[in-house]
């Protein structure tokens, strides 16, 4: 029987605004990524793998941990396991991200980028694992580690979007706006 006093009770309201945003994020990315390929069909799928799916993959964390959070565990040292499992895994994808940003050719990254690509989700999920492993002897700080991280994780993934998102519109117009010159160009050199 669960306890009276369960301190993941207090972040029941948290918990759903933080995953219902990373599911509702989740989707929006996948028109966002829908569009942009449908724009775009010549790209190749090392600048999504790199920018893209690590976007989604953080939205789905946020999720995952709200969900684990919102769960009837009868022990905190239960809930601990899958959200230690959480941390870890996101470490590891992190680690993988930041081999496919390196080895990516397309796009040139900035301070902005290795900040918010790489570094931000490693201190995320690094958050998540150590709040996960202190989660039973230091409860609220832990707590408030998972909801700090959770949260981190989501303004990543809206950092990421968007700047994905603004990245391949500029490219659209100059694209735009060389095909237009080079008719134009086209157009002179025919009239002479």
């Amino acid at each position: 029987m669960m306890e009276a006093s369960n301190p993941l009770s207090a972040w029941e309201s948290f918990y759903v605004i933080v995953g219902s945003s990373g599911a509702a994020l989740t989707g929006l990315q996948f028109v966002a990524i829908a569009l942009i390929t449908e724009l775009r069909p010549r790209r190749t799928t090392q600048t999504f793998d790199a920018f893209g799916t690590p976007t989604v993959v953080h939205f789905c964390a946020a999720l995952l941990i709200s969900s684990i959070l919102s769960a009837p565990w009868e022990k905190l040292s239960s809930a601990a396991i899958p959200i230690a499992i959480t941390g870890a895994g996101g470490l590891v994808y992190t680690a993988l991200v930041i081999r496919r940003v390196r080895s990516q050719t397309i796009y040139a990254m900035v301070f902005e980028d290795w900040l918010f690509h790489t570094a931000l989700p490693l201190l995320a999920y690094a958050t998540v694992l150590s709040a996960a492993l202190t989660l039973v002897s230091h409860t609220v700080d832990a707590l408030f580690g998972v909801a700090s991280a959770s949260i981190l994780l989501l303004f990543i993934g809206i950092h990421n979007a968007w700047d994905s998102v603004t990245y391949i519109a500029s490219q659209e117009k100059d694209v735009d706006a060389m095909t237009t010159k080079a008719t134009d160009d086209a157009d002179e050199a025919e009239s002479e």
